[in-house]
This record gives structure tokens, C-alpha cells and sequence, in this order.
């Protein structure tokens, strides 16, 4: 059985930082893309960052110089550290796990509110 499991968000300041995580089961780890999305409220599910099985990092536009995502495959976790958070950055966010066009996997989401 696969599991995405995200845990880290919550409530933060505008200004301020989050460190979110996505601890990986039933997959062989290694061989996935792994990444982040969010969906905001009225909005589509849109791209934070992903990054492949070689490393290969890709940053949606809005993030790009105040996120940044690691990979660890010993532990077969996901992070995502969130800099200078700013309202518009407040949405749930969703682990993803994938081959690509074979399959993916999904987490359950985690919400980020950034509010004074």
C-alpha cells in the first residue's frame, strides 16, 4: 500500500517560514519524481516544486528564490522549505509521488495559512 503522508503546515506570518515534510511508503523511493502542489481556495491545483529521480529541480514561477525542495532516498522523505511566506502562498499542500506516464501517488494535503 502506498502512502504519501505530509506533515509541517500551519499558521504563519507574512514574512515568516515553514519547513513542510513527506514521509514516503510502499514505493521504491528512489526511482519517483517527488514534489509539492497546492491548491488554494476557487483555484486549481498548481506546481510548487518537484524534483526527479536524477535531481532534477523544477520551481513554479511564484515560489522561485523563496522555496526550496530536497529529496533524501535513505529516508524516502520530501521537503519543502518556505521563505518569506506571503498571503497568497495560503493553500493546502499536497505530497506527489511519480513515474512519469506510468502512475503517481497522492498525500492527503496539509494547509498553510499565512495571515497576520
Amino acid at each position: 500500500q502506498v502512502r504519501l503522508v505530509e506533515s509541517g503546515g500551519g499558521l504563519v506570518q507574512p514574512g515568516g517560514s515553514l519547513r513542510l515534510s513527506c514521509a514516503a511508503s510502499g514505493i521504491i523511493f528512489r526511482l519517483y519524481a517527488v514534489g509539492w502542489y497546492r491548491q488554494a481556495p476557487g483555484k486549481q491545483r498548481e506546481l510548487v516544486a518537484t524534483i526527479s529521480s536524477g535531481g532534477s529541480i523544477d520551481y513554479g514561477d511564484s515560489v522561485k528564490g523563496r522555496f526550496t525542495i530536497s529529496r533524501d532516498n535513505a529516508q524516502n522523505t520530501v521537503d519543502l522549505r518556505m521563505n518569506s511566506l506571503k498571503p497568497e502562498d495560503t493553500a493546502v499542500y499536497y505530497c506527489n509521488a511519480a513515474l512519469p506516464r506510468l502512475t503517481d501517488y497522492w498525500g492527503k494535503g496539509t494547509p498553510v495559512t499565512v495571515s497576520s
